[in-house]
C-alpha cells in the first residue's frame, strides 16, 4: 500500500494544523493506521493510532489536543492537531499495517511531513 502524507507546515504555538494521509493500492485489509513523529536527535515515537474497528489511542503528550479520524470513502486518515506546542515540532509519518492481496503482512510508511511550531 502507498501512503501520501500532507498538511505539515509552520505554525505559532497555540495554533492548529491538520495532517492528511491518503492510502492507495490493493490490500486485503488494513488493521491499523498510525501517525508517528521524529524530532531531531530523537527516536521515532507513536503519536496516535486507529484500528480497523475505529478505536484510537494517543500518546500521553498529545491527549486532549490531537484527534485522529478517518474517511473510508476517501481512503484518507487525518490528524487534527490543536494547541500546538514547540515540542510538537517534528517530522510526522503516516503508517499502515495490514494484509496485502495475497495475505502477506505489510507495514508501510509514507514520506514524512514537517511540522514546525514556533514559540
Amino acid at each position: 500500500v502507498q501512503l501520501q502524507a500532507s498538511g505539515g507546515g509552520l505554525v505559532q504555538a497555540g495554533g492548529s494544523l491538520t495532517l492528511s494521509c491518503a492510502h492507495s493500492g490493493s490490500v486485503f485489509s488494513i488493521n491499523t493506521m498510525g501517525w508517528y513523529r521524529q524530532a531531531p536527535g530523537k527516536q521515532r515515537e507513536l503519536v496516535a493510532r486507529i484500528s480497523s474497528g475505529g478505536s484510537t489511542n494517543y500518546a500521553d503528550s498529545v491527549k486532549g489536543r490531537f484527534t485522529f479520524s478517518r474517511n473510508n470513502a476517501k481512503n484518507t486518515v487525518y490528524l487534527q492537531m490543536n494547541s500546538l506546542k514547540p515540542e510538537d515540532t517534528a517530522v510526522y509519518f503516516c503508517n499502515a499495517e495490514g494484509l496485502g492481496p495475497f495475505l502477506e503482512v505489510f507495514n508501510s510508511w509514507g514520506q514524512g511531513t514537517q511540522v514546525t511550531v514556533s514559540s
